[in-house]
């Protein structure tokens, strides 16, 4: 089965997102929830992680594994989001409407990827 267009469009996504993980790392450690240990040491992984997860999913052999892995990534990540609309300074400066959309957005994202499984 040959790869379409938006396959490749959210392995860039993720591979892009965990890079930032590195170029970035005081942007993720700020909206780190403060119950979490280790700050720079989780975003660096979850960064690794989603640059794995998102070139594993190029490849029918990992595909299904990366698929589970994302959508375990994204269901984590939704500790980020409700941890950012706790107060204004963990929201970073964002908008709440925005912070808010980004709620329903995780499961979007969720969706999308379970579409591709194998």
């Amino acid at each position: 089965m040959e790869n379409s267009w938006h396959l490749y469009l959210m392995s860039f996504m993720y591979v892009f997102a965990g890079i930032m993980h590195f170029v970035k790392p005081k942007a993720y450690m700020r909206i780190m929830p403060r119950y979490l240990p280790a700050h720079k040491e989780l975003v660096l992984l979850s960064g690794a992680v989603e640059i794995i997860l998102g070139i594993g999913l190029l490849f029918t052999s990992t595909r299904n594994a990366s698929i589970y892995g994302i959508v375990l990534m994204l269901l984590v990540f939704l500790l980020v989001h409700f941890y950012m609309l706790s107060s204004k300074k963990a929201g970073a400066g964002f908008s709440p409407w925005i912070l808010i959309a980004r709620i329903p957005l995780q499961f979007i994202l969720i969706w999308w990827a379970l579409y591709y499984l194998i």
